[in-house]
């Protein structure tokens, strides 16, 4: 993609503070930080979200992530760590380049999630959204083994 940030990040069009890089990755630090030390993992491939990404690909990620995740403990000395991935615009999703935000969070970073946990009316609520999705789950498990 041409115009994506990410990849002209990877081409080298454009400057990051680059910490790993692979044949399929790169990890590098986001210049808006929720929290100083916060960092972009992101395939060189590019993919839109986490729908268009190969299962394959995302094994790649998860497992640098991980390891990107630790090291930043340790360097860093965090009290904890956030992973983040979005996709699409009402999810926060700003680039549309599959990528993980590595978190790194301190007892005193002073941050907070706008998390606001809301209430089914009732059980049955819950079992219809459950049941619409795994409709949909035994339906693409279907299609693949026919």
């Amino acid at each position: 993609m041409q115009d994506c940030i990410f990849c002209r990040i990877i081409r080298g069009e454009l400057p990051a503070t680059r910490i790993h890089e692979d044949n399929d990755a790169i990890v590098f630090m986001d210049i808006g930080p929720v929290v100083k030390g916060h960092l972009l993992v992101i395939p060189k491939e590019h993919y839109a979200n986490l729908e268009e990404t190969p299962a394959a690909v995302l094994a790649k990620l998860i497992a640098l992530v991980q390891k990107i995740a630790a090291a930043q403990k340790k360097a860093l000395r965090t009290d904890g760590v956030n992973i983040m991935q979005s996709n699409g615009r009402a999810a926060g999703q700003v680039v549309d380049h599959i990528h993980f935000h590595v978190i790194p969070r301190f007892l005193s970073d002073g941050h907070h999630w706008n998390w606001k946990a809301q209430k089914y009316a009732d059980s049955g609520e819950m079992q219809a959204l459950a049941d619409k999705i795994k409709g949909i789950l035994s339906g693409a498990s279907s299609q693949q083994s026919g």
